[in-house]
């Protein structure tokens, strides 16, 4: 199945609507599933969901091995019986103010208050319910080589109230605590372990019915975590740090056209020498943790296995780092030799050379292009349509880019009498313009072609999910119910058919 051609839609969880301030696991998320099948799409493609941090941002965050609880739906939660109704209603009563009201952003600050809440009173009807200790304590014993970590990071981040770990009692700075302090902390250990859980069997569920309906699951890596996690706490050793803690260096990426002056992202970044040491452990495991969850993987800034852009910690912006060797192969060699082979696309988009098409090609995956980089002037035509080669996933457009009709309406505001409209040529007038791109894509040689759910509702600029270099503001775009065109599922199923990216309705869950 995996050189069949396909089409997909990218959309984030957050994205779905629904009366709880965030696009979660519920109702609307299955409901989405059936959109895709009703347009014949065999691919739903979202973003990490791992618990975020600052700004929001699922590519920011404390674990990336745990779920965001957030994305947890309540009325799966009553479903399933972990809640009564009437707790549902009295939480909503009284943090649900506003929040089922119509309009377009998430919720992100007081969604997360009411769905911690909902999760406290379900904690505490699960104490009272011994029937159901036994899948979770198995659940527990299965995930225990990352969530045991993680739950005692949650528990000392909540409890002192503090996301800088070196800013900890120097007792709690390592993973390893006095097994006193473990007991202490045991309820929040236990609170963290049974929001994982939840989290666990609500998106297996999801993922299942996605895979019944024949649509396979796309998550997104990646490549650097957060300095405030779980994962730089418990590893300390394979990150390069002081002897405080704190970053030497950073991660990020030079000038280029998003960014005069580069992104400054602030990861700390990887000691390769002592990960090659233990063969690669930690990208094992979180491989591993990733196919758990997803049946392919995108993964995000992979030039960064080739060359890095390393900036001094403390700079200002990414103007001033230097390119630094990557492990290249040798994390996908060991994770391939553990877990078979990875279903793996590589984000190869920015500043590239052929050290990182060389890379990829090696490793067999799949490049990345995107069809608003393939018009700027008619010689450069590499994310053009006309010139994709099959082992690529083509794209309308990014999380990260202008809405397609955005993009549209800016570009041709820039075309005069003296520039030439490198894209008009392939256009057949102004009516449908995200359709005929779409239709342009679909027809490429790419394996897979994928479309934002705003191209396809052919949205403007104001439903522009992420706008790089920039801290806040971001990840909020959410459709309605009503926004799902019966119309617009319909031209992609004809659109699928007639360019062959028709697939098997029935798949094996992964």
């Amino acid at each position: 199945m995996r050189n069949q051609r396909s089409a997909g839609i990218l959309l984030h969880i957050t994205s779905l609507p629904g009366p709880y301030g965030i696009g979660d696991f519920g109702p609307a998320a299955f409901e989405f599933v059936d959109y895709l099948a009703k347009a014949c799409q065999s691919v739903w493609q979202i973003l990490p969901l791992c618990p975020t941090t600052f700004g929001n941002s699922p590519y920011s965050s404390y674990s990336a091995f745990a779920g965001n609880c957030n994305l947890i739906s309540p009325v799966e939660l009553v479903n399933e019986g972990w809640l009564e109704q009437s707790d549902l209603d009295a939480v909503v009563a009284e943090y649900g103010q506003g929040l089922d009201e119509p309009g377009d952003q998430a919720k992100f600050d007081q969604a997360a208050v009411l769905k911690n809440r909902m999760l406290e009173i379900a904690f505490r009807n699960f104490i009272g319910r011994s029937h159901q200790v036994e899948q979770f304590d198995e659940f527990g014993k299965q995930q225990a080589w990352w969530l045991n970590d993680f739950s005692s990071y949650e528990a000392l981040r909540e409890q002192l109230n503090e996301n800088d770990w070196t800013r900890w009692p120097e007792h709690y700075r390592q993973a390893t605590m006095p097994e006193n302090l473990q007991e202490a902390m045991g309820t929040a250990i236990s609170f963290s372990k049974f929001k994982q859980y939840l989290f666990d069997q609500q998106w297996r569920k999801l993922k299942s019915y996605a895979n019944q309906k024949g649509i396979r699951i796309c998550g997104d890596m990646p490549i650097f975590v957060a300095h405030d996690s779980s994962d730089v706490w418990a590893n300390q050793s394979q990150f390069l740090l002081d002897s405080q803690g704190r970053p030497t260096v950073v991660a990020g990426v030079p000038p280029d056209y998003f960014s005069e002056t580069g992104q400054l992202w602030g990861n700390p970044l990887y000691d390769w020498p002592a990960m090659s040491e233990n063969g690669f452990r930690w990208w094992v495991d979180r491989f591993r943790r990733a196919l758990e969850q997803f049946d392919l993987l995108r993964v995000d800034h992979f030039r960064g296995f080739s060359a890095y852009w390393e900036i001094p910690a403390g700079a200002e912006t990414a103007v001033d780092g230097n390119w630094k060797m990557g492990p290249r192969e040798m994390p996908f060699i060991a994770a391939e030799k553990a877990l078979g082979q990875l279903p793996i696309w590589a984000e190869d988009l920015g500043e590239i050379d052929q050290p990182v098409h060389d890379l990829r090609d090696r490793l067999n995956f799949p490049s990345m292009r995107v069809m608003q980089f393939g018009f700027d002037n008619e010689p450069d035509d590499m994310h053009r349509h006309t010139t994709y080669a099959e082992n690529c996933i083509g794209y309308t457009g990014t999380h990260d880019n202008d809405t397609l009709m955005g993009w549209f309406g800016s570009r041709r505001e820039g075309v005069s009498e003296e520039t030439t409209d490198v894209l008009a040529k392939y256009l057949d007038g102004d009516v449908d313009v995200n359709f005929q791109i779409i239709k342009l894509l679909y027809e490429s040689p790419a394996r897979s072609a994928i479309v934002p759910l705003q191209d396809v509702m052919g949205l403007g600029t104001e439903a522009r999910m992420n706008v790089p270099g920039t801290a806040s503001g971001n990840w909020g775009w959410r459709y309605q119910s009503a926004d799902l065109s019966a119309a617009a599922a319909e031209k992609l199923q004809v659109l699928v058919i007639a360019t062959g990216r028709l697939q098997s309705l029935v798949m094996q869950s992964a």
